[in-house]
């Protein structure tokens, strides 16, 4: 602008500076994620730098509901510019068109530097996070597996904190029941294997305390309700790390997952989603993330710059990964609706 100025007088700088500042009022975005120790992660590691380099973000959080987003989007009154999403939701978004379609080329990113880049067309992944059960160490011993810790209410008597969900709940159950990892999705897919699924959950089903916030898993644990609970494996981190809590992560039978960047269709600011997007992905920044939780980096490139003491408590890390399951997405893209209407009917029973 000094340029501009020192060319063409004063008088023009002062009009020039309007039209930035409308300019600048116009890329305010509003991003939209899930609170807590994950959002505060992301606010150290993205948005504060973001803002530094004279952006300007209003953050929003959400408890992952694609009902909200899609009346955004049908009502064409969209207010949220970004929005970070799990994978069923940015499946479910992309084939009903509540998410824009990901422009690799405007990002100026490369889609083979991401693990899971190649999953959906709709939404930028950024974080690979699991599902793990944990327990207090100074009350609990340590189990021979997760399905010991879970099903086993003779060895360990108690109760169990439990997502009030059957995503990763009813492929516990089925491995647990002794189907091989391999076949859970074929067993599933089937109206026998729902219902075996859920027959192992009624054997745990009266001791089962069941959780709807991440939050609630490492704090019903702490508070001594249950002798195992299950969470996020972020969440586990930061009550162990940060609130010093003696817990110890089952890694046995992780359930990862990513989360994805995406861009609610219609949004008036679709420059400025781009451009956040991209700034989020730079792999040191990706990398500096992992100081605030225990969630692996979706670039690859960020992965030889976390430091190595964080590495161990990463879902990513070899030694976590020896008996990993992989949750399908696309089975419950296709399928959650129909299962959870199952599950909930379960819990009424």
């Amino acid at each position: 602008m000094k340029k501009f100025a020192t060319l063409f007088g004063a008088a023009l700088m002062a009009g020039s500076a309007l039209c930035a500042a409308q300019a600048y009022a116009a890329d305010d975005l509003t991003i939209t994620s899930w609170g807590g120790a994950y959002q505060e992660s992301q606010r150290k590691a993205f948005f504060e730098p973001f803002i530094a380099a004279g952006n300007k973000v209003t953050e929003a959080e959400y408890n992952g509901e694609i009902a909200k987003i899609r009346a955004m989007v049908e009502a064409k009154a969209v207010t949220w510019d970004v929005v970070d999403v799990d994978t069923q939701t940015a499946l479910a978004g992309c084939a009903e068109g509540t998410f824009e379609t990901i422009d690799w080329g405007k990002l100026g990113l490369d889609k083979s530097k991401f693990i899971g880049g190649d999953v959906t067309d709709c939404a930028v992944p950024n974080i690979l996070y699991s599902t793990v059960a944990a327990y207090d160490t100074t009350k609990t011993k340590d189990p021979a597996n997760l399905f010991e810790a879970l099903f086993d209410t003779t060895k360990f008597p108690g109760k169990r904190a439990l997502q009030k969900s059957p995503f990763v709940n009813l492929e516990w159950a089925l491995m647990a029941d002794g189907v091989a990892p391999e076949d859970v999705y074929k067993v599933l897919g089937t109206d026998e294997g729902v219902e075996r699924a859920f027959k192992k959950l009624d054997t745990i089903k009266k001791d089962v305390v069941w959780w709807e916030s991440g939050a609630q898993g490492p704090q019903l644990l702490a508070d001594g309700q249950v002798v195992f609970a299950t969470s996020w494996n972020g969440r586990f981190y930061n009550a162990i790390k940060t609130d010093k809590k003696p817990f110890k992560i089952i890694w046995d039978r992780q359930a990862p997952d990513w989360d994805w960047w995406a861009i609610p269709k219609g949004t008036p600011k679709l420059d400025g989603a781009y451009r956040f997007i991209t700034f989020a992905s730079q792999p040191q920044l990706m990398a500096d993330q992992t100081k605030y939780i225990s969630y692996g980096p979706a670039n690859k490139d960020a992965a030889p710059l976390i430091d190595p003491a964080i590495l161990p408590d990463l879902p990513s890390a070899p030694d976590n990964l020896k008996t990993v399951f992989y949750p399908d997405p696309q089975f419950w893209g296709d399928k959650g609706d129909e299962l959870r209407e199952r599950f909930n009917a379960w819990l009424a029973q």
